[in-house]
């Protein structure tokens, strides 16, 4: 094996028990997300048509598996990775493979087209013969693009992104000493695909879903407000990973968050990850952060 690690090149999905699905109908669709009932849950898909996300039924809210994406020419490299930094596999099938992370979360690598994009997206720009805003009788319903990352807690911030970055090639992208870390896939990739927060036990806090502008952010905000989802943080602008942002609180104590204009991090690039004051490291701009933000709802 090169000494250079290979690695995977996107979120596949996420799957998440949770003790209701007819309340995450509601919520994934008020969201502006696809809900489509399968045999085991809820299947729920962005405007790209992906299933990003698999709903399940269990006692309590918790995380069911991670699941990744790789090129056919780096699956066999990326088991070996895995295997020699000691994770416990679960199953090796047609499907890939799937082991725990050091918090215990199960994880699957598969082979599988790749789902970040390439290359920042182009943004429209309003001509200059139209009104820079509509009217608000004229906003559309805010249907998210892709999914962008999932952030975790985690007892541990340093083990885990090491784990990542030797098992599965993520990259640092940036981190506050060690109670937050952001990591980002090497074939082209937002700021982060997936993040860690500090806390007492492991947990999810939060799946970040892709549009097209801060309108839509706000939006967004004004829709599932309306849709009776008060809670939540924002419109504001984070630090690190330059988005805006939107975080609706959903109804088991975690988060969906509308994320327009994240930094993209091209194929090939040093990154200049650096570690960041905690005063520095969550936001630029934007309301107050509610105290319930940063509860982990599983801690046991």
């Amino acid at each position: 094996m090169s000494s250079e690690p290979c690695g995977v090149h996107s979120l596949d999905h996420y799957a998440l028990y949770v003790p209701s699905l007819s309340d995450a109908r509601l919520f994934f669709g008020g969201f502006g997300l696809d809900v489509i009932e399968c045999e085991n849950g809820l299947n729920i898909k962005a405007s790209d048509g992906h299933v990003w996300a698999r709903i399940l039924n269990g006692n309590r809210k918790s995380l069911a598996h991670l699941s990744f994406n790789c090129f056919g020419k780096d699956f066999d490299a990326l088991h070996q990775q895995v295997e020699l930094v000691g994770a416990r596999f679960e199953i090796v099938n047609d499907s890939g493979f799937w082991f725990r992370d050091p918090d215990n979360n199960l994880v699957q690598v598969k082979i599988g087209e790749k789902h970040m994009p390439n290359a920042v997206a182009e943004t429209i720009e309003t001509t200059k013969e139209l009104r820079g805003a509509v009217t608000r009788d004229k906003v559309v319903l805010v249907k998210p693009r892709r999914l962008s990352h999932v952030l975790l807690f985690s007892p541990d911030v340093q083990s885990a992104v090491s784990f990542y970055i030797r098992a599965l090639g993520l990259k640092l992208s940036d981190h506050s000493q060690d109670i937050i870390a952001f990591i980002h896939a090497r074939h082209g990739c937002d700021h982060h695909l997936v993040a860690f927060c500090k806390s007492t036990s492991k947990g999810f806090h939060h799946a970040a879903w892709d549009v097209e502008n801060i309108d839509q952010v706000g939006n967004g905000a004004q829709q599932m407000a309306a849709a009776g989802y008060q809670q939540g943080w924002g419109v504001g602008r984070h630090c690190l990973g330059s988005n805006y942002f939107y975080y609706v609180r959903d109804p088991w104590g975690s988060f969906c968050e509308y994320s327009a204009h994240m930094d993209f991090i091209d194929a090939g690039v040093d990154w200049p990850a650096g570690d960041y004051p905690p005063e520095n490291s969550l936001y630029l701009w934007g309301p107050d952060v509610p105290d319930y933000f940063v509860v982990n709802s599983e801690e046991s």
